[in-house]
């Protein structure tokens, strides 16, 4: 792209022998960790115990160790990344300046003080950490990433580099092998093609994603996209499913999101349904032809599932259900509900708890819940709309006995519990594709946008921003595929997919917001695409465990 006669950076900015730098920082890193974990443990343990009121009487500092796994993951998956492409020579200037920065400001902020929100900041004191660990953390190579890692200069090489490579939809090689770049490619190219052009539209008129467009991913496997071949699936990586959902979500987070009921769906019955419930709903969720959606949130219950009071009873050889549930999304579409519910009526925990795959009609505009004992309505929102967010209420609804998942009672919340490393890998990738889509928008539009005779990207602190987003989206992506890799070689990754969740969704939100402050007054506009951008992006940080949630379980992973 043009710089208006102007030079671009020189490439000295670069730190010399840039890996072996990083990789002599990481155990820095790794080793004030050990401390924080071991200190902490001791402080919130009882009797020798790890306590849990003591987990929550100390969240601040809880929550603080749960950040700092994860910038220290965040590192150690850059560092991965980064040798691998160098094994295979594709470590080149722009993939270097972006492990350059992300050291520097990461290994700055773990010093200093990490954002876990707006006005959180995780400061290391807060760990109790013993002053001879902090002043251990800073070894000569942290100091010297400290210093000249994120510089300006660094930031504006990054800058040019990325405007000579603009129209990519990322920036630096993902490090993805070559059947998940092909992948990559074609849904890429479909969102380009068939979802970005339309999506703001969809959004304004908060219209539902058009069912040729539905008809079009399920043809292109998206809704089998993980089911295996047996049953009809196409029997791809939990990789391929955050590439596909990274791509479409940089496209229209709705359409990214229209899989993620599937994969829920397809999961639950995978890991706890009888061969013949297998039989029955995996090949038609595969194709796209039983389109379902999860109901197990209710009304004053949040994130305490455990809590739910939406009750089923028996009747005869069936199950009636009467209870209520909310922010239910895609529910008037839909043809199956994986459904939530207390079979055990003397329990009031999640012991008590049931899981079925209710049938239901699929509705219309003027009547979205024509299934007899269920009525609902709309849920109007801020983003996040083009599936539609719903409330239900069930009264005498009808569930076929054979429909009770895996033929038990009160495995309900097991069941769903085996889904969570999935879901929150699928989310942490959408979270990556609305941070590139605001990247995407910004710095086309910093590069239209004149102010003073010059473009905005050339202003010092726009081009930072954009810089910045680069960054921090490689940090999330590789994160996200990272959790992702550790699931398709079947070893626990809970923790894992909860920190790039948790990291994913911030990312996302600093860069809506970042590119709402680069479009200026423009950005406050509904006509410009950043608006719905950063409402979409907000909902990341709340949905599939909120992100205190989310530090609280890894803070209790790491501390058990």
């Amino acid at each position: 792209m043009p710089h208006d006669g102007q030079t671009p950076p020189t490439p000295d900015a670069l730190l010399p022998d840039l890996r072996a730098l990083t990789a002599a920082a990481l155990p820095a890193a790794e080793t004030l960790l050990a401390a924080a974990r071991t200190g902490l443990r001791a402080r919130l343990s009882e009797g020798g115990r790890l306590s849990a009121d003591a987990i929550d009487r100390h969240q601040d500092a809880a929550h603080a160790l749960a950040w700092l796994a994860t910038y220290v993951e965040g590192l150690r998956q850059m560092q991965g990344w980064a040798d691998r492409l160098a094994a295979s020579a594709r470590f080149g200037e722009i993939e270097a300046l972006i492990l350059q920065i992300a050291f520097g400001e990461y290994l700055a902020q773990i010093d200093g003080g990490i954002p876990m929100s707006q006005g959180e900041i995780a400061r290391p004191q807060v760990l109790g950490l013993p002053a001879e660990a902090r002043a251990a953390f800073r070894s000569a190579p942290v100091l010297r990433l400290v210093e000249d890692g994120n510089t300006p200069a660094a930031r504006a090489r990054l800058v040019a580099l990325m405007r000579a490579a603009a129209g990519h939809a990322t920036f630096g090689a993902a490090g993805l092998d070559d059947d998940l770049e092909m992948i990559r490619d074609q849904f890429r190219r479909f969102s380009d093609e068939k979802v970005a052009p339309h999506a703001h539209g969809w959004h304004l008129r908060d219209a539902l994603i058009p069912m040729e467009v539905i008809d079009e991913l399920a043809a292109m496997g998206v809704f089998g996209l993980t089911i295996p071949e047996e049953h009809g699936g196409l029997g791809l990586s939990k990789a391929a499913m955050a590439v596909v959902s990274e791509e479409l979500s940089r496209g229209y987070i709705g359409v990214g999101s229209l899989g993620t009921r599937s994969e829920i769906a397809a999961e639950l019955i995978l890991c706890g349904g009888t061969e013949d419930q297998k039989a029955r709903w995996l090949p038609g969720i595969a194709r796209g032809e039983i389109l379902p959606t999860a109901v197990f949130t209710e009304p004053n219950t949040g994130s305490d599932l455990g809590s739910l009071r939406t009750r089923a009873v028996r009747d005869g050889a069936d199950w009636v259900i009467t209870g209520n549930k909310t922010w239910i999304t895609h529910a008037a579409r839909t043809h199956v509900m994986t459904l939530l519910a207390r079979t055990d009526p003397a329990s009031t925990d999640w012991r008590g708890l049931s899981m079925f795959l209710a049938e239901k009609t699929p509705g219309t505009d003027a009547d979205p819940f024509p299934t007899p004992g269920m009525t609902g309505g709309e849920i109007e929102v801020l983003g996040y709309r083009g599936m539609k967010e719903y409330e239900i209420a069930f009264d005498g609804f009808r569930v076929a006995g054979a429909n009770l998942l895996g033929g038990v009672e009160g495995q309900g919340f097991k069941q769903l519990m085996q889904t969570f490393e999935s879901a929150r890998i699928q989310t942490a990738a959408r979270a990556v594709g609305v941070a590139q889509a605001a990247l995407d928008v910004s710095l086309r539009y910093a590069e239209e946008r004149r102010q003073f005779g010059r473009r905005l990207v050339e202003f010092p602190r726009v081009a930072g921003k954009l810089a910045m987003m680069a960054v921090e989206i490689m940090l999330a992506r590789q994160l996200t595929y990272f959790s992702a890799r550790e699931k398709d070689h079947g070893r626990r990754c809970d923790l894992e997919a909860g920190m790039a969740k948790l990291l994913a969704a911030r990312v996302a939100w600093a860069a809506a917001d970042n590119g709402v402050q680069i479009h200026g007054g423009n950005g406050f506009a509904l006509e410009y695409p950043i608006s719905r951008i950063l409402c979409d992006a907000r909902i990341l940080n709340i949905f599939e465990g909120a992100a205190e949630i989310q530090a609280q379980v890894i803070a209790r992973r790491l501390l058990d």
